[in-house]
């Protein structure tokens, strides 16, 4: 069988230093924040080429933070994406505001900002794109557009630890940044994390008063906060695994090689790279037009796959009272019907990767033109 992810192989290369750190962190009974997360946020904030980091209780608490922090609240609207994990619209409406969506482009699936200056309202505070699956969106349209209108920029990178858009990382070209370190992430901790980086230190102290219950010092609560302080085993573990994440990558990228080459002329629609850019490859999706075929063949094969994401935001039942229908966002709607993700992790083989292509060879007859253009 070949597993979509592989967790305790990544632990079991890393076991020796992974205990060494959380049993300093037990020893030192430093549970909640302390050094070890401290020390992982500077590190951190190194590798995304920012001056701040601040370690948060997951991805969520940190997108929540950053929206307060830009002065995100009650009766405005951030534009982002549909086609997302909900947790990106989630945040939005814990800020007290409405998320409005705007549709990707339909070649690298990241918010299109040929669409974004139309749904610009009296009310817009802030744009939100999603660095998806491992590719930056298109950066410097959304910050022109940003500029001009005087909107902050906050870039959901939960998907995109090391990527980079035209020299720049990930992270370090809005004005704040919010990642994700749940267990299957390309950084992934023992558990739930996550992150907000920036440069801008007033955004940072924000941030880090507000997650732990607005205390500037012990039972001095300036602001109404929260309790969203990330673990210090989790520190500790995040501290070591930074240590090996571009290797990871890099890993990553060499096995996409595979399923690219392996892929070609199978009917499968392999990612696209965006040009002066570095995919990550946290999640290889391909495209194809008959998915529930193809993935019963991959499990009757012993293949794992997952889809990333099967139903746009704005058709999630959760998410009817904002007032969008179908076919409103034809591109996110068509990518949510074929999107395919297949087995992707550093440890992963080539011959795992062309075992994986054998199947999609084998079954050429079931493939015709994705709904979309590739």
């Amino acid at each position: 069988m070949i597993p979509y992810s592989n967790l305790k192989a990544q632990y079991d290369t890393l076991a020796q230093d992974i205990d060494a750190a959380v049993r300093q962190v037990i020893e030192s009974s430093q549970f909640v924040l302390g050094p070890a997360v401290a020390a992982f946020e500077q590190d951190f904030a190194r590798y995304c080429d920012t001056a701040h980091a601040v370690g948060t209780s997951s991805g969520t608490s940190a997108l929540h933070l950053a929206l307060l922090a830009c002065g995100v609240g009650p009766g405005d609207e951030v534009i982002t994406v549909p086609f997302t994990f909900v947790a990106t619209a989630a945040a939005i409406e814990y800020a007290g505001a409405r998320p409005v969506f705007v549709d990707v482009d339909p070649v690298y699936y990241t918010m299109d900002p040929a669409r974004v200056e139309a749904a610009i309202t009296p009310r817009t505070k802030a744009i939100m794109p999603v660095h998806l699956y491992g590719q930056a969106a298109d950066m410097d349209p959304l910050l022109d557009i940003a500029r001009r209108h005087r909107l902050k920029v906050i870039e959901d990178a939960c998907q995109a630890h090391g990527a980079d858009y035209r020299g720049r990382r990930c992270g370090s070209i809005g004005d704040v940044a919010c990642f994700s370190f749940y267990p299957g992430k390309n950084l992934g901790a023992f558990g739930e994390g996550g992150a907000a980086v920036t440069s801008d230190p007033g955004l940072a102290d924000a941030m880090r008063a507000r997650r732990s219950w607005g205390e500037h010092a012990r039972y001095e609560h300036a602001m109404r906060g929260f309790n969203y302080r990330m673990d210090g085993l989790q520190g500790a573990v995040l501290g070591v695994k930074l240590r090996h994440l571009e290797r990871w990558i890099e890993a990553r990228r060499s096995r996409a090689a595979v399923y690219r080459r392996c892929l070609d002329g199978t009917g499968a629609v392999v990612p696209p790279e965006r040009p002066d850019a570095r995919h990550v490859d946290t999640v290889y999706v391909v495209r194809v037009a008959q998915r529930d075929a193809w993935t019963a063949r991959l499990t009757e094969a012993g293949i794992e796959t997952r889809v990333h994401y099967p139903t746009p935001i704005h058709l999630q039942p959760a998410y009817r009272d904002l007032g969008y229908h179908a076919g409103d966002f034809p591109v996110a709607e068509a990518l949510a019907r074929e999107v395919l993700s297949l087995p992707m992790f550093p440890e992963l083989t080539e011959a795992q990767v062309e075992t994986v292509a054998d199947v999609f060879r084998s079954a050429r007859a079931m493939a015709r033109p994705p709904a979309i253009g590739s």
